[in-house]
């Protein structure tokens, strides 16, 4: 599985964040299966770190619900609920609309590089045979790109740990999705808005591209 996350560059990260990046995209995209007992030696060993990095991490991934902790059972990977879709959409409705908006009126000439090299990504993707894997990952760096491009830092760790568990819920089904290629070329019309500085047509794509993705997953369920 590749590398969802890509560091900014010169970007120095403390070894408990470099920990919590890597376990974080492990658990969104069920390399770690849901329900799986998180190992706290087995982490820093694959990682290269010390414990109390991974310690730290574990943590931050509990608060976002990604890992759950039972008194004298230990800590495991949370099940992935379908019933939690409908949740999960609610608050993705209002904020990503608000996120493509914002991130059209304040993305930098930096944000705007960034997300260009992103939809080149979408082209040649759109080109090769299809890759799920590598599809549900250029899916994430785009989402976050385009939350780091608001330059509000609440709404974007809300929505990076919204976008986790809907992810989660994608991968629970990605054998019987039958376009989820169209889903994510849905972001090419969404980057073209933000980089074009349209904060209308941006917000008016993001939320149509929650509301397909919640369609698509009840289709298949």
């Amino acid at each position: 599985m590749q590398q969802v996350v890509t560091e900014a560059a010169g970007e120095e990260l403390s070894l408990a964040e470099r920990a919590y990046r890597a376990i974080r995209d492990r658990l969104v995209m069920l390399e770690i299966r849901p329900g799986a007992p998180i190992n706290e030696e087995q982490l820093a060993q694959s990682l290269g770190v010390g414990r109390t990095p991974v310690r730290e991490a574990l943590k931050r991934l509990q608060y976002e619900r990604l890992i759950t902790t039972y008194p004298r059972r230990g800590t495991f990977a949370t099940d992935v609920n379908i019933t939690d879709l409908a949740h999960i959409s609610e608050v993705r409705q209002e904020l990503e609309p608000l996120a493509a908006a914002q991130a059209a009126r304040r993305a930098t000439a930096a944000d705007r590089a960034a997300l260009t090299a992103l939809r080149r990504e979408l082209r040649d993707a759109a080109g090769r045979p299809r890759d799920a894997a590598g599809l549900m990952s250029l899916d994430l760096r785009v989402h976050r790109a385009v939350y780091a491009a608001t330059h509000n830092p609440y709404l974007a760790d809300t929505l990076v740990r919204h976008d986790n568990l809907a992810t989660r819920i994608w991968c629970l089904f990605i054998d019987r999705l039958s376009d989820m290629a169209g889903h994510v070329e849905e972001h090419g019309p969404l980057i073209e808005a933000i980089v074009g500085g349209d904060p209308d047509t941006a917000a008016r794509l993001a939320r149509g591209h929650v509301v397909n993705f919640e369609r698509a997953v009840r289709e298949a369920i």
